[in-house]
């Protein structure tokens, strides 16, 4: 009975639109230890919601008590269009949707928990994504969804990585799937050699500290450290680098589920960031990814995004930042004209000196100066 159960359960998931799905047994995680000492290493960085439920992720247990079986599915996020659509910029490929992909899959997962009431009625479920105590990549893993990348990313042979895993916890006892106990990667470092600010340890193991999505996503309310500011490169929101040069990438599917795809021509720029206020930035992202970022570091992020692309045309936006009620946007800003900027820029800098009272920001100031001088002296010998 239980087998037939289990079957109606993957024909329910195709149905609803996942592109994997898989079922792992409730049991310890098995990369548990490897978390312990990732945390242990301060890998984790200002992301204290990971240490401070550490023991919660010991055991799906804590996420449904009653909990036998894990469900685990795979939504694939691939675009058919190229990421250059954007004028200066880019938006990691997970976020470019009109829609959170918490909300999209959620939806999805609670659907294929209503199934899973409807075939057992009193059973006990759980969905889940991204946002619970739950190693999602080691019971994806046990489930035969795909092995665990140098990049730490989870990759199937069919659909390479650009997914997201859910998962649907139970009480039901179901029919466990073998687990992937190879991998598949081999000699390729590709996804490492990237890397622009060599966040990977070694592989398998991410510093956190050193990741371009970690410094534009989850370091909100800090400067970005001035020796990481260059390999930031374009990102705005995310990386998707170490992806990119996968090679279980080349012929990933398109996505099937319309609000995880956006438009070419709503794809944002780094230029509107500079110049948009609460209420136009609520209004485009309230139910996207980047909402919970927030205004301030996305504009952040993009004038550095700005100042990396050498392209003085965008010297008047980013001097109208110079000012900027924000101390994040105004330090980025003033960087950014660092980088770019020629003579009448560094005097609208010294100017800023006789107003500016905050240390952090003089400082910015005298390190922009700086560059622009050295980039004149160059231009003159």
């Amino acid at each position: 009975m239980s087998d037939q159960i289990k079957e109606k359960i993957t024909q329910r998931a195709s149905e609803l639109g996942f592109d994997l799905c898989g079922i792992a047994p409730a049991i310890s995680a098995t990369g548990f230890p490897h978390l312990h000492d990732w945390i242990s290493a301060g890998y984790a960085g200002q992301m204290q919601y990971i240490p401070n439920r550490e023991q919660a992720y010991e055991h799906p247990q804590s996420v449904l008590p009653a909990v036998r079986s894990v469900i685990m599915t795979a939504t694939c996020y691939s675009k058919t269009v190229p990421d250059t659509l954007s004028q200066v910029g880019r938006i990691a490929k997970y976020a470019q949707g009109e829609r959170d992909y918490h909300d999209v899959v959620r939806k999805m997962l609670k659907k294929l928990a209503d199934y899973l009431h409807e075939l057992s009625p009193g059973c006990v479920t759980r969905a889940v994504v991204d946002t619970a105590p739950l190693l999602e990549r080691d019971f994806a893993r046990l489930s035969g969804l795909g092995w665990f990348g140098k990049n730490t990313m989870l990759i199937n042979k069919r659909k390479g990585s650009n997914f997201f895993i859910g998962a649907v916890l139970s009480d039901l006892d179901l029919p466990a799937d073998l687990p992937f106990e190879t991998s598949h990667c081999g000699t390729c470092t590709r996804c490492l050699d990237v890397c622009p600010t060599d966040a990977f340890v070694k592989e398998h193991v991410l510093d956190a500290r050193r990741c371009i999505s970690y410094f534009t996503i989850e370091q909100r309310d800090e400067p970005i450290p001035l020796e990481f500011r260059p390999g930031i490169q374009d990102w705005i929101f995310g990386c998707d680098l170490c992806q990119e040069v996968c090679p279980w990438n080349r012929h990933a599917p398109a996505c099937g589920q319309p609000q995880l795809v956006a438009a070419s021509d709503q794809l944002p720029s780094a230029t509107d960031f500079l110049v948009m206020n609460d209420e136009e930035f609520r209004n485009r992202f309230k139910n996207t990814p980047l909402w919970r970022t927030g205004r301030i570091a996305l504009t952040r992020n993009a004038a550095i995004v700005l100042g990396n692309s050498g392209d003085s045309r965008y010297l008047d936006i980013l001097e109208n930042s110079l000012q900027n009620e924000s101390q994040l946007i105004r330090g980025a800003a003033i960087w950014a004209v660092g980088q770019v900027g020629n003579q009448a820029s560094w005097e609208k800098l010294q100017d800023l000196t006789e107003i500016e009272t905050d240390q952090e920001i003089l400082d910015e100031i005298r390190l922009a100066q700086g560059e622009i001088t050295k980039r004149l002296i160059n231009k003159w010998t």
